[in-house]
């Protein structure tokens, strides 16, 4: 056969997979609900996967670092997970087993078991739910209210803890009178306007007086729950002292504290639950996606004295799922005994480091933070907010200038912070400093921009990257990439994201004149570089 034979055939072939790649979308938006999301900024059918790749029906490779939204801690179709699920269907157990005792079952609960916050695991008690996290969010409200005999529960401003009506409601997108709201600490956009150590002092103390002011209108809540690392919220690590504030304030009053490390866990924050960090044992943690080992599943832990609920409080026909726990044991068990933790912690502080050069190259990204291989990149107008500084700085200017609006001694001594690997630390000694107060909290940072967002999320795209975006106006880039990343992987996905944000930054919707249809390099269809697949 002629070179130009075979061309034209390769050219066939690459029609015909062309034609069943649209066809399939075309199908898809005319037969699925109005609710789909990620169809719609991923335009993509994908067919086969391994790792971090993914290949299309159109043949183009991707570099996967939406990993399910964080559920694929091994990347698509690890050998271990394989492996796992194979040794059941070979095994002819049942697939299905609702809430009896079977060996997969108790193989996964004692390697889960075996992981758990110090204090918690030697006396933890699991209820299997129904295979999403929202549900097992619903099971640990059902829980705290049984327990404490109270109905309230606390959660924080930019929350994300599913789509169920009282999920919503604690993540702020639903009303619910008995979810009651508290400020959660970041530095870029704190809502106190000074960030670091201090604007976490104020948060935390805003939560105490919650608390305790009789004239608070909240009564003491069955509970609180809270996300170690905000994320769809847009990957806001909430500081260490903060979090041991907030324990401490929670287990004076009895108020049980629920961790929800349904994103964060299994390794992704560096640490191999993202409440180890900060040495915190929380009372409730509720669990789903990458437990699963890309399978779905869905558990709360919690302290055995809770365990006052009754029989059928909380089921779900699925709890049963055989190939989940037999998946989420081998990845359990793989991120344990090869310290992937501790190698996200590593890789991720390296590719912040790098991230922050985008930061300091274009105005339009306004701030860059994440803990381990959670990492994200708000984009700002930089027009709009041309001569505005971060709200923390102006708060620190306006400190050193005025003296005014002092905190008094005897504060929650959150005093200095200790941070993770590639976090950035304020100073601090534990001192009450003071804060000003003026009427726009000094100079603010840019405004959100999820224009320019969009644009780098397409920009990533037609370079064979995929991203998620999150943060309160969907203006954060976010990076989940499997833990098994290798350092050239994490290259080639660096690479190509900062050169999405250098093509968007010199457009016009980079430089705040709003929306366009941008200009960009395109890779060829089989465009992963050698070993980033």
């Amino acid at each position: 056969m002629t070179e130009s034979v075979e061309a034209a055939h390769e050219g066939c072939a690459s029609g015909d997979a062309r034609l069943l790649h649209d066809g399939i979308l075309r199908r898809q938006s005319a037969r699925e609900s109005a609710a789909r999301t990620y169809a719609r900024a991923l335009p993509i059918v994908p067919v086969r996967a391994r790792g971090l790749t993914i290949e299309g029906a159109d043949g183009r490779r991707y570099l996967d670092c939406l990993s399910g939204a964080g559920t694929l801690a091994l990347g698509h179709n690890h050998p271990v997970v394989l492996e796992a699920v194979r040794g059941v269907l070979d095994s002819g157990a049942p697939l299905l087993a609702l809430d009896l005792a079977t060996p997969v079952k108790d193989a996964f609960v004692t390697e889960l078991f075996r992981t758990l916050p110090p204090g918690l695991g030697e006396r933890a008690r699991v209820q299997f739910c129904g295979p999403a996290g929202t549900d097992a969010v619903e099971a640990a409200f059902k829980l705290v209210r049984a327990a404490t005999g109270r109905t309230g529960i606390m959660a924080f401003a930019g929350a994300y803890h599913g789509m169920t009506d009282g999920a919503l409601a604690a993540s702020g997108h639903a009303p619910d009178v008995r979810v009651t709201r508290l400020p959660y600490p970041q530095d870029y956009r704190c809502p106190f306007g000074v960030g670091g150590p201090r604007g976490a002092e104020l948060a935390s103390r805003w939560a105490e007086s919650v608390l305790d002011d009789p004239k608070s209108g909240v009564p003491l809540p069955a509970g609180m729950i809270l996300e170690p690392v905000q994320g769809e919220g847009g990957v806001l690590p909430a500081p260490d002292a903060w979090m041991r504030r907030i324990r401490q304030l929670t287990e004076e009053r009895s108020v049980p504290l629920i961790a929800d490390e349904v994103q964060t866990g299994v390794g992704r924050t560096g640490a191999f639950w993202a409440v180890d960090h900060s040495g915190v044992t929380p009372d409730v943690m509720v669990l789903s996606k990458a437990i699963g080992g890309s399978l779905p599943l869905a558990v709360v832990v919690y302290r055995d004295d809770l365990d006052v609920w009754p029989p059928g409080a909380h089921a779900g026909t699925f709890r049963g799922n055989q190939l989940a726990m037999a998946a989420g044991t081998a990845t359990l068990a793989y991120v344990r005994e090869n310290r992937l933790a501790e190698r996200a912690a590593t890789l991720g502080a390296r590719m912040l480091s790098r991230l922050r050069e985008l930061s300091s190259q274009h105005p339009c990204v306004g701030d860059v933070r994440g803990r381990g291989l959670m990492l994200g990149l708000e984009l700002v107008d930089p027009e709009a907010g041309a001569g505005a500084g971060t709200a923390a700085g102006a708060g620190a200017e306006a400190n050193a200038d005025t003296g005014a609006g002092a905190v008094p001694e005897g504060g929650s001594g959150m005093g200095a912070e200790t941070t993770g690997p590639g976090e950035a630390s304020a100073p601090g000694d534990g001192t009450a400093r003071p804060i000003a107060l003026s009427a726009d909290h000094g100079r603010r940072p840019p405004p959100a921009a999820p224009e320019i967002a969009a644009a780098v999320q397409r920009e990533c795209l037609r370079r064979g990257l995929i991203v998620e975006l999150g943060g309160r106006h969907a203006s954060v880039v976010r990076l989940l990439p499997p833990l098994t990343l290798t350092d050239e992987q994490s290259a080639a996905v660096l690479d190509r994201l900062a050169d999405a944000v250098e093509t968007v930054a010199r457009s016009d919707t980079g430089r705040g004149g709003g929306r366009s249809r941008l200009p960009g390099r395109q890779l060829p269809p089989t465009g992963c570089p050698d070993g980033a697949g």
